[in-house]
């Protein structure tokens, strides 16, 4: 496009010159476009099969790349996560570590047995309200049906009386479960 320097009738000659030519190319452009293959290969070209596969190619790097890269990242995460979590256990279990030991300091001026009972049962109360302020439940088994989900037969014994068979006659380790997941089958023996 020229520039002028327009003034009155002149200027709206020049305005006009410019409003023809761009109605002159938006023609030309909508012919170009009306048949869609021809726009097509006017801009690009022919499609060439092999340009084609390594564009494919190139694209399916870059997927594979990015996926690879967020699996990573996501395995980061989820060890951090872990480390996290034990480390507010291990928080919350000080204070009970701090009482155990001013509990073994205290054997050795003990006055009392009955003393240092009380304050081991006191001690213990607090571990276990820890544990369960984190989601651990005791399993019970002791008199209860045997269930394999929950419990780990040892031993079977011939049943003390009809009412104790297939149940739990005696408790040899303890079972728990974390959050509705069995973490410690309990070990027990069966009467039979």
């Amino acid at each position: 496009m020229k520039i002028k320097k327009a003034t009155g009738k002149n200027e709206k000659q020049v305005k006009t010159e410019e409003n023809t030519d761009n109605v002159a190319a938006k023609n030309q452009g909508s012919a170009d476009t009306s048949d869609g293959t021809a726009a097509i290969e006017e801009k690009s070209g022919p499609v060439d099969p092999q340009h084609k596969i390594l564009e494919l190619n190139d694209k399916l790097l870059r997927l594979y790349s990015e996926f690879d890269n967020y699996r990573k990242r996501t395995i980061k995460e989820k060890i951090e996560m872990s480390k996290t979590a034990s480390e507010d256990l291990i928080t919350d279990l000080l204070p009970v570590m701090d009482d155990f030991e001013r509990a073994i300091k205290s054997f050795e001026t003990a006055q009392s047995m009955d003393a240092m009972m009380e304050g081991v049962q006191l001690i213990y109360a607090k571990f276990k309200n820890v544990l369960s302020a984190k989601g651990l439940q005791e399993l019970p088994s002791l008199g209860e049906p045997f269930d394999t989900d929950h419990q780990e037969a040892i031993a079977h014994i011939p049943a003390p009386t009809e009412d104790l068979k297939n149940k739990v006659v005696d408790e040899l380790q303890k079972g728990y479960k974390l959050n509705d997941k069995v973490i410690r089958f309990a070990k027990v023996v069966v009467g039979s």
